[in-house]
């Protein structure tokens, strides 16, 4: 079973404090992962020569901002994650719920422009759980001035 790999922006941000409480309590989540032992699983002969990642996390905790140190624990817990079957499920957990931290990552720009805009305008970034209704339009009042079909 592969992992994706944890984004190393994403580490960056978690260890950097993005995210206020939340990330605060993933990147709680993520060190309490790291800090479990070893289980047997894939490639147990090969555990001795894998890094558990927490000295990458330490390191990374130390100086949020340094890519390198970022880079080496996701790759560190990638390589983890594929000898440690127990680990690597529960960093595929840990990493569905902190891609829904909001880091700062991601520009969004919404823009309308030109013509008439008829009904309900939603604008920002990642939807979920919302739903709009609109009434259809109401009908031409005599003496109005839009325009009128004809055929």
């Amino acid at each position: 079973m592969d992992v994706d790999p944890v984004s190393v922006g994403l580490l960056a941000a978690l260890a950097g404090g993005v995210g206020g409480e939340v990330g605060r309590q993933t990147w709680a989540g993520l060190s309490a992962l790291v800090r479990r032992p070893f289980q047997s699983g894939r490639g147990s002969g090969q555990v001795s020569a894998v890094s558990s990642g927490e000295a990458e996390l330490v390191a990374l905790g130390q100086a949020p901002a340094d890519v390198t140190r970022a880079q080496a624990l996701s790759t560190a817990l990638a390589v983890r994650a594929a000898v440690d079957d127990e680990f690597g499920d529960g960093l595929r957990q840990w990493h569905e719920q902190a891609k829904l931290v909001r880091t700062g990552d991601g520009e969004v720009i919404n823009m309308i422009s030109g013509g008439t805009q008829n009904g309900p305008v939603v604008q920002g970034r990642d939807f979920s759980g919302i739903s709009i209704t609109t009434a259809p339009p109401s009908p031409a009042v005599p003496g109005d001035s839009t325009p009128r079909r004809q055929d």
